[in-house]
Formats: structure tokens, C-alpha cells, sequence
């Protein structure tokens, strides 16, 4: 009985996780978006530079108080309290999802399905920050980051939200801007990536091609050539979230 040699089984070498990974989502739409989740690390900087901002500010009022006795130790007070309590809510709504600190860092907050934070979603999450802060230094917060894949702390956990690099909300998507504009009927999920797919891959055809495959699409833009193309890219972008500027809160 002959007995063959078995080479030995080569293992598979390490390989080393990104902190900030990918988190894939479909929107009701039927649209795939690639959200680039944000770590621990990029997060704590963005807040510590929202401290700083508020601590500045804090100065500037605390000078100015300091003159009117005990109204302005009143107002000061006041002052704490809506900054430490309000100053996220209020940049994450009303500034696409992103408070100073995150600006620079290049972060957004968005709802789990890739959707902008509400009001909602931005209160429940920034209020909820004292028990993240538990039991000291966010210790709570940082375990719960760990702990989640898409690095959520207690409150985005309580609010369905997640923190992104600003690059993911655009969408995941390679659609190049235009004026966004409703389809004039209602689009299947294959419907919507061929036209979201045209969009995309526009900019590399010659005019003679886009036009031809922009013709085809005649039934639901009702335009042809250019006016064809350029309808089509509206509605592409309206497909990926994206709104009129008059139509944004």
C-alpha cells in the first residue's frame, strides 16, 4: 500500500479590519447606498473640537455677563444650558447632519436607512448623551461603539442613527449633480438603477452614444438628445436622495 505525502495546508495570513468600514443599505427606492461608517477615533476629535467651539463661546458670553450681576449669572446659566443641550440638535437638523466639529472632520449623521436626521432622531440621540457619558469619561459610549458594528453609541443605538464620512452622504453614489427632478411616473427598482446607472456613466460615452441611449428613454422623459440627457441626470439624482434646494427644511 503506497502512501501519499500530504502537503501541509498553507493558512490564510491575517488580514486587518479598517476601523471606519462600509455599511450597505437600500433605500425604499430600491437604491443601493455604501455608507463609509465612522470610528471611535474621527468621532472623539469632532467632539472634542465642538468643545472647544462651545467653551469659546461660553467665554464670550461669561465676559459679558459678568457685567450685569445677577441677570447675566442668570443668563449665563441659560447659556450652558442650551449649548450643552441643543447646540448638536439644532447644527445636526438644520446643518445637514453635521455640527461644527463634525464639518471638520468631514462627518454626518444620517438615519440608519441613509436618510437625513430628524428632530426627532437628533434630540433622542444628543439627549440621551448622559448615559453614554456613564460612568465616566463615556465610558458607556465607548463600550456600546465598540461593541456594535457600525460603532453606535447608546443613543444612536435609541435613535436608529449612524455617523458617516461625508463622502457616503452623497449616497454612495457617482451621480453627478444636477437640479433634481421627480420621475414623471412611477419606476420599478430595475427601472430606477438603469436610469441611476445612465447617470453615472454618462460622462464617459461620446455625445453621439448618450444621445442614443438618452433616445431610448423618450417614453419617460418625453425629450430627446440633450434635453434627454440632461432630464435624465435630474431624475437620476432625485432617485439618490438628493432634493431642490427650495425643498430641503
Amino acid at each position: 500500500m503506497t502512501t501519499h505525502a500530504v502537503a501541509p495546508r498553507r493558512s490564510r495570513p491575517a488580514t486587518i479590519e479598517p476601523l471606519d468600514t462600509h455599511r450597505a443599505v437600500e433605500t425604499p427606492e430600491g437604491v443601493d447606498l455604501a455608507l463609509r461608517v465612522a470610528g471611535p477615533v474621527s468621532r472623539a476629535l469632532a467632539w472634542t473640537l465642538d468643545c472647544l467651539i462651545r467653551s469659546a463661546g461660553y467665554t464670550v458670553v461669561g465676559m459679558v455677563c459678568a457685567f450685569l450681576g445677577a441677570v447675566g449669572q442668570g443668563l449665563f446659566f441659560l447659556t450652558l444650558f442650551v449649548g450643552e443641550w441643543f447646540y448638536p440638535v439644532v447644527f445636526e437638523v438644520l446643518r445637514k447632519g453635521a455640527t461644527p466639529g463634525k464639518m471638520a472632520l468631514g462627518l454626518v449623521v444620517l438615519h440608519q436607512d441613509g436618510s437625513p436626521v430628524g428632530w426627532t432622531a437628533s434630540i433622542l440621540r444628543n439627549f440621551l448623551r448622559f448615559a453614554d457619558f456613564l460612568p465616566v469619561a463615556y465610558g458607556f459610549g465607548i463600550a456600546s461603539m465598540l461593541a456594535t458594528r457600525d460603532f453606535q453609541r447608546l443613543g444612536d443605538l435609541a435613535a436608529g442613527t449612524v455617523v458617516v464620512h461625508r463622502d457616503a452622504a452623497r449616497y454612495g453614489s457617482r451621480v453627478p449633480a444636477a437640479e433634481p427632478e421627480a420621475p414623471p411616473v412611477p419606476l420599478d427598482v430595475d427601472e430606477q438603477r438603469a436610469v441611476i446607472e445612465f447617470a453615472e456613466r454618462v460622462g464617459g460615452w461620446t455625445e453621439a452614444r448618450a444621445r442614443e441611449l438618452a433616445n431610448v428613454a423618450q417614453p419617460l422623459t418625453g425629450e430627446r438628445d440633450a434635453w434627454a440627457i440632461a432630464r435624465l441626470v435630474g431624475i437620476a439624482n432625485w432617485l439618490v436622495g438628493r432634493r431642490p434646494e427650495g425643498a430641503r427644511r
